[in-house]
């Protein structure tokens, strides 16, 4: 029953969101919009880092790998932006295979330095690609996001030009793509699997000893995490409209940022992400006109939350009342009943 409301108000959140660029400003959808990428980044992270005990710090190579392949077969190829999201999505996950191959034989502090480690020298290696741009990047041909699928459909329907269509077709996928996240986070942590990665992640000699395969999931989460996370890179820059290796391998946009969304809305925990970028954004609306305090009061929440609140916020909340809307814990199986004869 506890699930089933939670799925209800889920739900007319979603719906509320989906009315925004109908009824609200064009800004206000460019910024949720951002948001909404956050979060699944978020989402991902926390899945890695949260759930697979995973802590990278290099998540940014798959943002720039998604947006690349996105502007390349968008430039080069002459497809649709958003058959180059998914590819770039694909790319980002088969570029997982080998980073995953280096990356899982460092553990701890080596894991994270060695993800970093990787995505700079990808952000390195596309600076080098002289037909988009090279380290000066490039920008996407105007026509080709104009006549992107579903944007004439809705520059009809709602009146608007084409820049706000592409802007509410964009807002349309960034919301559906965090939705299913969020679903599919759900879904798979209180699956059997989720139980073993989360066991994993706590004890992996006595998950191992129990007969859970810790490389396999652990594999298994990183690609998928790349696969998500590629698709949001790509997205993210249809918006934009213009690319420089810079701006998609940045360290600060794509994995500071993020990590102190999961951080400050609580780690381990689904809804922490959603409330980590709640907050985020409240800030930058507050503190974006202050230039640097605007990064100094980042700086300062995080060290405080890690120092006072290591739950986050979402965390702290759920321990002081006790209840939790999405849990994912497991009941342990109850004992089969006594046969007559094993009665005393």
């Amino acid at each position: 029953m506890r699930t089933l409301v939670t799925l209800a108000i889920g739900l007319a959140l979603l719906a509320a969101m989906a009315l925004v660029p109908v009824l609200g400003p064009r800004i206000l959808v460019q910024d949720l919009f951002k948001v909404l990428c956050l979060l699944v980044l978020a989402l991902n992270w926390n899945l890695l880092a949260g759930f697979a005990g995973l802590v990278s710090v290099g998540q940014q190579a798959f943002v720039g790998v998604g947006a690349y392949v996105m502007f390349a077969t968008t430039i080069l190829w002459g497809l649709d932006p958003l058959a180059g999201v998914l590819i770039g999505g694909v790319v980002a996950m088969a570029l997982s295979v080998p980073v995953a191959f280096f990356a899982f034989r460092l553990n701890g502090a080596y894991f994270a330095i060695g993800t970093w480690a990787v995505a700079d020298i990808a952000r390195l290696s596309f600076g080098q690609w002289r037909a988009l741009g090279g380290g000066t990047g490039t920008a996407l041909p105007r026509d080709a996001t104009r006549e992107m699928l579903g944007v004439g459909r809705v520059r009809d329907l709602l009146g608007v030009s084409p820049a706000a269509a592409i802007d509410a077709v964009t807002y349309w996928l960034a919301l559906a793509l965090a939705a299913v996240m969020l679903l599919a986070c759900w879904l798979f942590l209180r699956s059997r699997m989720g139980l073993g990665l989360q066991a994993v992640r706590d004890n992996p000699v006595a998950a191992q000893s129990v007969g859970v395969d810790p490389t396999r999931l652990k594999a298994l989460v990183f690609l998928l995490t790349a696969f998500a996370t590629g698709l949001c890179g790509a997205l993210l820059f249809i918006q934009t409209g213009r690319i420089t290796p810079d701006a998609a391998f940045s360290v600060i946009d794509w994995t500071a940022f993020v990590i102190f969304i999961v951080v400050i809305g609580g780690i381990g925990t689904l809804p922490g992400p959603i409330v980590g970028v709640l907050v985020f954004y409240a800030l930058q609306q507050l503190l974006a006109d202050y230039g640097t305090v605007y990064l100094i009061a980042l700086g300062l929440i995080g060290i405080a939350i890690m120092l006072f609140a290591r739950r986050g916020l979402w965390g702290g909340l759920i321990h002081r009342i006790g209840y939790d809307p999405l849990p994912l814990g497991h009941a342990a199986p109850r004992p089969p009943h006594p046969t007559l004869e094993e009665r005393p």
